[in-house]
């Protein structure tokens, strides 16, 4: 059985294999940025796990505009109580456990804090191959971002 639940300092090691199985190297969060992120946005950093192995995770701060930028991939602050757009600065699923629905439980997951904490909706930056995936789960195509993140063309999506 999956279970979700917040992020553990613990869970550093196992979340960066995780990420680098997700994202090129240019792309992926290192471990002290991951470390960064544990340490300072909690609340919204959700794992997905069964049996004390973490097969997933999903991150990012609150932000004040509807659109990531690349600053925010260098410096995280605290995520205020209520407002703000929830951004998802990282999404992975291990290898072994993709195409079960996790990245899915995920997202609802992160909606449900989402509307909890009164926030305007949830961006996030993601590939072409990726954009038609977040679009079935209800995320609408804002076109290119500006974002220049590990050398790669993202899409803006929004719910």
């Amino acid at each position: 059985m999956i279970s979700l639940r917040k992020v553990h300092p613990a869970d550093l090691e196992q979340l960066l294999v995780i990420e680098n199985e997700g994202f090129s190297r240019e792309e992926a969060a290192t471990k002290e940025a991951l470390a960064e992120r544990i340490q300072r946005i909690a609340d919204t950093f959700i794992v997905a796990e069964t049996d004390g192995k973490i097969l997933g995770f999903i991150n990012g701060p609150v932000i004040n505009q509807p659109y990531i930028t690349d600053g925010l991939f260098k410096e995280i602050i605290e995520n205020p109580k209520r407002g703000g757009y929830q951004s998802v600065l990282g999404l992975a699923v291990s290898k072994q456990a993709r195409n079960q629905g996790i990245a899915k439980l995920l997202i609802e997951k992160m909606e449900e804090h989402m509307n909890e904490n009164e926030r305007e909706g949830i961006t996030l930056t993601c590939k072409q191959e990726l954009v038609s995936f977040y679009e079935k789960l209800g995320f609408v195509n804002h076109g290119i971002s500006e974002s220049k993140h590990g050398g790669v063309r993202w899409y803006n999506l929004i719910k």
